[in-house]
This record gives C-alpha cells, sequence and structure tokens, in this order.
C-alpha cells in the first residue's frame, strides 16, 4: 500500500473582500478583474517567490511556498501592488484582498494539498483585515530578524475544528488603519442572521413593513432547535449599511446570512429574498414573492411563512451534504448527527442500521444533545413500522426510554414531543399521543413534522382519517422538499382510502412509490388503493414485488407490526390488502 507523501510547507490563502456584492454589481467585469489580478500580481509575485499556485477556485487562490519568509515577502508584494493599482480605481470597482498564511505540514495528493496546515491558513485569512495579512506564530517566529514587517499580535484564537487555538500575528497595511477583530467561532449547529430587508420603495412609511418582515423572518426561524439564530439587536446594527456578507459573517459568527428587499408600487409589493453562504459569498437560495397590501399583517404572515419554508429545508440539506463530505475521525457530536440523519432518508435496513450507530455516537459525544436522543428514538420507532425490528416491543421500550431522556434534555424540543406521540400510539394511549402532538406545533407552529404527527394520532391512532387530512396538507405545505414526505404522502392516501376516495388515494399512493428505495410499506398501501381503484392485475403485481422487499409480508405481519392503530383502520387496511391479493401467512402465496 502507498504512503501519503506529506511535507513541511508555508501556505498562503487569500480572497476577496465583499466578493458577493462586486459579482451583483457587475458579474462579467468582476470575473474579467480577478483575472487581470491573478496574472498581473499573484502569477508573477509567487513565481518570484518560488511559489507554486495550487488553486484558484472562485475569488480565492491558494499558493505552496517552501519558505514562510518568500509566502510573507509574497503577500506584501501583492498588497502593494494591488493597493496601487486601486488608487486609480472608484471605489465601487477597487479589489480588495485578505490573506492568511500558515506554517505546517501538508499531505500531497497529486497537484493539490491537504490536512490541517491548510485549513489553519484559510481560517487565518478569513480573520485578516481587509487589505491586511494575517499569520501564525511560527511564521512570525521565522519573521524575526529577516523581515522589517510590523506585525502586531492578534491574541490566541480558537479555530473552527482545530484542536489547540492558534497564536495570531496581523499586518494592516495601506488598505486599512487597524487589524480585523477576531472572527467568532462558528457555533456547532447551523448559525443564520437575518439582516433587515432593504426598503426599495423610497416610502419611509413602508420601513415598518420591511423591517416588520425581517423579524418575523428572525422568530420563526428561532423556534427550530436546530438552528442558532442571531438575534434581531445584533443583526439589525447593519441597517443603512452596505451589506458584505463574509464579513458580517466574521463579526457574527455564523455560516448564512438572509438578506432581502421590499418595493412597493401602488397597492403592490414585492418581496425578494436570498440565503447566503457567508464563507463564500455564494447564493445558495433566493426568490420573489408578490403581494397587495390591502391587510399588511396578513401580507406579512404569508411572506414570512413562505420564506422560512423555502430555508429552513435548504439548511438542513446544506449540513447533511457537509457532514457526510467531512473524514469521520473528525467529525463532532453535530456533524455525527447530520450523518446519522443521512442514512434515515435511504430507508434501507442497512441504512437504519448506520443511522442508529451514528445517533447513538452522537449521543455519546455529547450526552446532553437533545436532538440527537430525539431522532435516535425516532430511527427505532420507524425500525418497527418498516418491518426491520427484530423485537417491536424491546425496540418500543427503547425507543421511550431514549425519547423521555431527549424531552427532559429539552422540554422545549419540538422533536421529541413528536417522537414521544408516535409512541404513545403505539402503546395505544391516543389522548397523550394528541397532546404531544400539539405541544410540538404550539413550540413549533412552522414544524412540519408535528403537524404530521398529529395526522397520524388522529388517523391511525384515533381513527379519524377525515380530521387527519388538513394536518397532512399542512405538513407537504410546511415542508415540500422534505425527503420524508412520502411517509406524510402514504398515510394520506391511506385516510383517503379509508374515506372511499380511492381516486384520490390512489394519486396520493403513486407519488409516495416515486421516491427511490423506498420499500416494501409504501409499496404494500400503494396496493391497497390499486384493488380499492378496481386495478387488481397492477395491485397483484404491485404486492409481489412489495413480498420481494418484505418476505415477512402478510394480513397476519400487518396485525402483528401495526400495533397500536386504531381497529377500524387496521380492518379498513385488512380488507384492501386481502383485495390486492395479500395472503394471512408469509408461507403462502399471493391470491390472484
Amino acid at each position: 500500500m502507498s504512503r501519503t507523501e506529506r511535507r513541511l510547507a508555508a501556505i498562503l490563502a487569500a480572497d476577496v473582500v465583499g466578493y458577493s456584492r462586486l459579482v451583483a454589481a457587475d458579474e462579467a467585469g468582476t470575473l474579467a478583474a480577478l483575472r487581470d489580478y491573478r496574472a498581473a500580481f499573484w502569477e508573477p509575485e509567487s513565481a518570484a517567490h518560488g511559489g507554486r499556485i495550487v488553486s484558484t477556485a472562485g475569488d480565492g487562490i491558494l499558493v505552496e511556498f517552501q519558505s514562510a519568509v518568500a509566502a510573507v515577502e509574497c503577500a506584501l508584494a501583492v498588497q502593494d501592488g494591488v493597493t496601487a493599482h486601486n488608487a486609480d480605481l472608484a471605489e465601487d470597482r477597487r479589489v480588495t484582498l485578505r490573506i492568511g498564511i500558515n506554517l505546517g505540514e501538508v499531505a500531497v495528493e497529486g497537484d493539490d494539498i491537504l490536512g490541517d496546515g491548510v485549513n489553519v491558513a484559510a481560517r487565518l485569512e478569513a480573520l485578516a483585515a481587509a487589505g491586511g495579512i494575517c499569520v501564525s506564530d511560527d511564521v512570525a517566529r521565522q519573521l524575526r530578524g529577516k523581515l522589517d514587517v510590523d506585525f502586531r499580535d492578534g491574541g490566541a484564537v480558537a479555530l473552527k475544528n482545530i484542536a489547540q487555538p492558534v497564536q495570531t500575528w496581523h499586518w494592516a497595511g495601506a488598505a486599512t488603519t487597524e487589524a480585523a477583530p477576531p472572527a467568532l467561532a462558528l457555533p456547532d449547529k447551523p448559525s443564520i442572521a437575518v439582516l433587515p430587508f432593504e426598503n426599495m420603495s423610497g416610502d419611509p412609511e413602508q420601513e415598518y413593513f420591511a423591517d416588520g418582515i425581517a423579524e418575523d423572518v428572525i422568530t420563526t426561524l428561532s423556534r427550530f432547535r436546530s438552528l442558532f439564530v442571531i438575534a434581531r439587536n445584533s443583526s439589525f446594527t447593519y441597517k443603512g449599511h452596505a451589506v458584505d456578507v463574509t464579513r458580517i459573517g466574521r463579526e457574527l459568527g455564523v455560516r448564512y446570512v438572509v438578506e432581502g428587499s421590499v418595493r412597493k408600487a401602488g397597492n403592490r409589493v414585492r418581496i425578494t429574498a436570498q440565503l447566503i453562504d457567508a464563507a463564500s459569498g455564494k447564493h445558495l437560495w433566493a426568490d420573489r414573492f408578490d403581494g397587495v397590501l390591502e391587510d399588511v399583517f396578513e401580507l406579512q404572515d404569508r411572506i414570512t411563512e413562505r420564506i422560512v419554508i423555502a430555508i429552513e429545508p435548504e439548511i438542513e440539506a446544506r449540513e447533511r451534504d457537509r457532514a457526510t463530505r467531512k473524514p469521520p475521525e473528525n467529525m463532532d457530536a453535530w456533524e455525527t448527527f447530520q450523518r446519522g440523519l443521512s442514512h434515515v432518508y435511504s430507508f434501507t435496513k442497512a441504512d437504519y442500521d448506520e443511522a442508529v450507530r451514528l445517533l447513538c455516537l452522537a449521543t455519546t459525544q455529547d450526552p446532553s444533545f437533545a436532538q440527537a436522543h430525539a431522532n435516535l428514538a425516532n430511527v427505532f420507532w420507524s425500525t418497527i413500522v418498516m418491518g426491520f425490528a427484530s423485537d417491536i416491543g424491546e425496540t418500543a421500550a427503547t425507543a421511550r426510554a431514549i425519547a423521555e431522556r431527549a424531552a427532559s434534555l429539552d422540554p422545549e424540543d419540538p422533536m421529541a414531543h413528536f417522537v414521544l406521540g408516535r409512541l404513545h400510539v403505539l402503546d395505544g394511549e391516543i389522548e397523550m399521543a394528541l397532546g404531544a402532538m400539539r405541544t410540538a406545533i404550539e413550540l413549533n407552529p412552522n414544524f412540519s413534522r408535528g403537524h404530521f404527527g398529529l395526522g397520524f394520532a388522529l388517523q391511525y391512532g384515533a381513527g379519524e382519517p377525515g380530521e387527519a387530512l388538513p394536518h397532512f396538507d399542512t405538513a407537504l405545505r410546511l415542508n415540500p422538499r422534505d425527503p420524508l414526505r412520502w411517509v406524510v404522502l402514504m398515510l394520506k392516501a391511506s385516510a383517503l382510502r379509508t374515506l372511499g376516495e380511492a381516486d384520490a388515494a390512489l394519486d396520493c399512493a403513486r407519488a409516495a412509490c416515486r421516491v427511490p428505495n423506498v420499500g416494501a410499506i409504501p409499496r404494500m398501501h400503494l396496493a391497497a388503493c390499486l384493488a380499492e381503484a378496481g386495478q387488481r392485475a397492477e395491485a397483484g403485481d404491485t404486492m409481489e414485488a412489495a413480498r420481494r422487499l418484505q418476505p415477512r409480508l402478510s394480513l397476519d405481519f400487518v396485525r402483528e407490526t401495526f400495533v397500536g392503530m386504531h381497529e377500524t383502520t387496521r380492518e379498513s387496511l385488512v380488507a384492501s390488502l386481502r383485495k390486492a391479493g395479500l395472503p394471512e401467512t408469509a408461507a403462502e402465496p399471493i391470491v390472484s
């Protein structure tokens, strides 16, 4: 087996201050300017100082040197050259750089370099002042007696995912009068700041409406326990100032920023909103909303809801993707938790087993992590209804103990009450189930799982499919991109089938089964809906497909597995499955 090549190197990382603002103002011009700056400054200066340009992704650049002194000399030459070049440009066309330099070991993979040596350089770049340079203590030691440059002590700073604090040193340069303050460390969970929405109407009377939108978004996002949301008093200090989301991310210690604008014309209003990655300036999501100012408060509520519906799932998806791309040995409890959730959405027994392993690990890494406990209990519950549990009673007892632990750790976590509600249904405790689901919704009215859970308790546990349907619809509206959307559709199909609405039930069941790898249970429900719609041949084929995925599938299996199901609901399902050809026992063939 080949060994990874490692070497000591000085690593320079740089990016452009206010890149997103420059691109928004003139994308083509900014990209052309970056190419010109690289050709005029980075390429010749890197070559002159023995550096190797490793990458030039987006507005950033990464350069490797054999000498820390050479790296700093190159950085100084580039900053001086850029400052002189900017003197002849209008302020809104100037490109300002921020540079970080570290001395450390790197791992070599082809032309690329990886490792903490590179990561620290990138973190130091984020700490540098606009037009300045930030170096580590190891670099600063190499400069003593060799370069007559004034680097000021920036103190020891805790850097994200770096085990020990790093002593920093700042050179402010000619472009600024003081070094940037140290960036706030990012919280473990995704952090977000909602900036005041800009009033583009020219009407001071609309200022309250623009502020109200931003304030409501802050309040609503704060109800999600999975998010760290900056308070209004902090994010509104940027009101009336030009926005540099990279700087805001550093100053507030957030990974995501929401910004927007309000424009009024007559009695109509247009609101735009966008979600931005604060580190890169990349736009992750953007949308436009139009309305009529007849009832300003109703419009404000509606726009707020639509913005939150888009933002919260987008952040959750980004966090899961970020966790799955990180080396397992470097994951903290939040990242382990997110990687565990990614397996929940794959719907196979192997993935559920891996989800249990990772969520258990997250609770070990942080025993007070209520969300990890709540989602672990939910996975155990899901293994029962998916037919993966070898011992239903033991699995249910384990799930309940973990869910109760989650609720005791954080009584205001809606997820903990949602899971407890599902388990109350399993134990036939319907009033307690309904109470738990209503508590989850009271804690966060935008918690889609809570609305689904209330529908589930009404339809599955209480035998009230008609009352359940509006709650299923609310859950679907609140989280249209939910990876578990098929579960809501499956239960809605079951409720519609019970009510005799065969065609509508079939549409929902087909939609549920369009999700890849959903397994046997949704196919079983589809077969039941097909049978009630009079499509017996397709029902039989669908049932055979379900039994290939779950060989134990039979009417006895349904009666044993769907514990807690209301008698009327269960008998309706059994009757439909019998029409679809499902036999009494697993040993019997499909009844044609």
